[in-house]
């Protein structure tokens, strides 16, 4: 009953990882908060903190559920030494909880506070002209069939065209459950590897592009924007021409002075609309920031070289003269890279969140 063992085990690292003693803690606190004469006076606070209880409540049952499944079944597996029948039934019990192990496991890595929210993914075409501005056309519509077959809706916020094909700049919101908690792996610098469809003489060509993924911000949050700190400007939305040219203006850009973030919205219908959606964009902008720069005073004081995860090659995509895509960081690759183009990279995904359980900030 080796396996079974195998389970204990496996269920006391990650027991440690789950940190049950941290979440009973943090349970009898928000129930002694919710007993306050003054709890439901902010009712959205009050509500988000019920909820984080819920949650909390529902987690510590299914960790302790788990832990005395082993519990009973190493005792059995005791009194089982010479009994076939029981020890083959104890076998598939073992099976079952390594995969319920598992399980439980990956739900670490989608624990964060924002995980279980929508997501703003941007993706930014490099150096490289036409070429970049293409593959940047290629991630967005690789994104966009992954959230389509995921059931997420998507809106296009703002979009910034190629000269000759492709795009320069675009925004999304993924909205859905767990978008953030995905879509944070795929933050960094992609790259391909290709013939290139763009040069008469059919070279080969290393494009890349850059993808942001923020969480979508409410606004009770603790992201505090300063009036005086946002400069506001409005414009004439681009159109397709003719009779479709907005003829007032309603395309937001907005402008973060402390920190230079300028975010622009044009593809809502009224400009209160595109206001509120660039406010959005800029909240979330400003939670990655303060969340990057704890990263790396965090990786200062162990004394690490700390890299900016803009600019950092996390994925190859190979067309030419191979057929390929791997992943940097997980070392996860496949041989079909259209599958992945067509929006097959929870393979990717799933393999980066796992390895981040078990790592100090799986938060990110």
């Amino acid at each position: 009953m080796n396996v079974c063992r195998a389970c204990w085990s496996g269920w006391t690292s990650s027991g440690g990882v789950f940190d049950l003693p941290g979440k009973q803690e943090r349970v009898a606190r928000l129930q002694q908060e919710s007993l306050a004469p003054d709890f439901w006076d902010n009712s959205q606070e009050a509500q988000r903190k019920m909820q984080e209880l819920s949650g909390l409540q529902e987690q510590i049952r299914a960790w302790d559920t788990l832990r005395q499944r082993i519990v009973d079944g190493l005792e059995l597996l005791e009194m089982a030494e010479d009994d076939p029948e029981m020890l083959a039934e104890l076998e598939q019990e073992a099976h079952s909880l390594e995969q319920e192990l598992e399980r439980r496991e990956f739900e670490l890595a989608l624990s964060g506070k924002y995980d279980r929210g929508a997501a703003i993914l941007s993706i930014h075409a490099g150096a490289g002209g036409t070429e970049a501005q293409d593959w940047a056309q290629m991630l967005l519509r690789m994104y966009l069939r992954w959230a389509e077959k995921k059931g997420y809706r998507t809106a296009i916020t703002d979009m910034t065209e190629g000269e000759e094909a492709g795009i320069k700049s675009v925004t999304v919101e993924v909205d859905g459950e767990y978008a953030y908690g995905y879509l944070k792996a795929e933050k960094g610098t992609h790259r391909l590897v290709r013939i290139s469809p763009f040069d008469a003489n059919r070279r080969r060509h290393t494009s890349f592009a850059k993808v942001e993924v923020m969480p979508v911000i409410d606004e009770d949050i603790e992201v505090e924007i300063h009036p005086n700190d946002i400069r506001i400007d409005v414009f004439l939305s681009s159109g397709a021409g003719g009779q479709n040219v907005q003829k007032n203006a309603t395309a937001v850009r907005l402008y973060h002075i402390p920190t230079g973030i300028v975010v622009t919205c044009q593809n809502e219908r009224s400009q209160t609309q595109n206001r509120e959606m660039a406010m959005k964009i800029l909240r979330g902008k400003l939670y990655e920031l303060e969340q990057q720069r704890i990263a790396e005073e965090k990786a200062r004081l162990k004394g690490e070289n700390v890299q900016a995860d803009f600019g950092t090659q996390i994925r190859s995509y190979v067309l030419h003269p191979y057929q390929m895509v791997k992943d940097l960081r997980t070392g996860v690759e496949t041989g079909n890279p259209q599958a992945v183009l067509d929006g097959e990279i929870d393979i990717f995904i799933q393999a980066w969140l796992k390895q981040q359980v078990g790592q100090e900030e799986i938060h990110a």
